[in-house]
């Protein structure tokens, strides 16, 4: 346990925020321990992973807990079909990595996105056409009421557009452990008609790509215009993309007749990265937070001495310009602390 710890190195925008108590765990035991301790002295309690999706705008009078439990194990389902579960702490990109060696598929789509396994079914992780729910068998938590656990099937997850039971009814109830996935060993459904990915592999020369091929093109996109938090410190994708009725964008297409919509039944998911740019945030800096100048939904730590205040600040600038221009109001996808 250590006092007054900076929590920098864990979250992925740089922020210099403090945590009263730090500890890592590598074992349920280890993780109880914890948990026990923060009810004996009535502290708070806040987990990180890998830091992707959390923007620290104060310190933390609590205690923060590293999970970092390790560990991938497998299981055949049939001929067609494996089991593939992996540990809370596992680094997400790594763990898709190793699906494909495998040959495994259905998460190739999720490359490069950031984070850890244990977070991936909070917000139902998605991008190029597949969500986490599309491969999603169940996931086993800890009830930090009782400290029992629990297993958490598709449909008790009720999973949504970025987001499930652990964002709404769950929040703050349940830790994960674990996520078990259904991958395919053969007879892969190729996934590559959302996006750039048709491009990029005509690009690459591919004609007739593997999952190894749709995971490189994916990549390659990811990497041409999202900046590496290693260097610019961000949390990808800050807003989610908006969902309107049909008729509200109707009215805007008329008044806007380039805006981009995705129709699903009687509502419309529109880009919320095209809806930042009309309003002229592609690239623009105030402080030390902006706009990234390849991609305007990601919000960056341009110097690396930005407070997680300014970047919120600046957030806020954002969807007050989109609801003034478009009358859509931006959600933040990262959880504010």
């Amino acid at each position: 346990m250590q006092e007054n710890f900076s929590l920098k190195p864990y979250n992925t925008f740089g922020v210099d925020a403090k945590s009263k108590y730090f500890t890592e765990v590598q074992t349920l035991e280890q993780l109880r321990d914890a948990i026990k301790y923060s009810k004996d002295h009535h502290l708070q309690i806040l987990f990180l992973g890998g830091g992707s999706n959390i923007l620290m705008t104060k310190d933390f009078d609590g205690l923060a807990i590293k999970l970092s439990l390790k560990g991938i194990s497998e299981e055949d389902l049939n001929e067609d079909e494996v089991l593939v579960t992996a540990k809370a702490g596992e680094n997400w990109h790594e763990f898709v990595m190793y699906s494909l060696e495998k040959n495994y598929g259905g998460l190739e789509n999720l490359s490069l996105i950031p984070g850890n396994v244990g977070t991936s079914p909070m917000q139902n992780i998605g991008a190029y056409g597949t969500e986490i729910k599309d491969v999603f068998v169940s996931c086993t938590v800890l009830d930090l009421e009782n400290l029992e656990l629990k297993t958490f099937n598709i449909e008790e997850c009720r999973f949504g557009y970025r987001d499930s039971v652990f964002k709404q009814k769950g929040k703050g109830r349940y830790v994960i452990l674990e996520v078990s996935f259904k991958l395919t060993k053969k007879n892969h459904h190729i996934k590559t008609e959302y996006g750039a990915i048709k491009a990029e592999l005509e690009n690459l020369g591919i004609t007739h790509p593997t999952i190894q091929d749709v995971s490189k093109a994916v990549i390659n996109i990811r990497q041409s215009k999202l900046p590496d938090p290693k260097e610019t410190g961000n949390a990808g994708s800050f807003f989610k993309n908006p969902t309107i009725p049909l008729t509200q964008f109707e009215d805007l297409k008329l008044k806007f007749e380039n805006i981009p919509g995705y129709p699903n039944g009687d509502v419309v998911k529109v880009p919320a990265g095209w809806l930042i740019e009309q309003c002229g945030w592609k690239g623009k800096q105030i402080g030390n937070a902006a706009s990234h100048k390849l991609q305007a939904l990601v919000i960056v730590n341009a110097t690396g001495s930005a407070t997680g205040k300014e970047i919120f600040d600046f957030s806020t600038e954002i969807i007050h310009s989109v609801k003034e221009k478009f009358g859509i109001e931006l959600e933040r996808e990262v959880n504010i602390i």
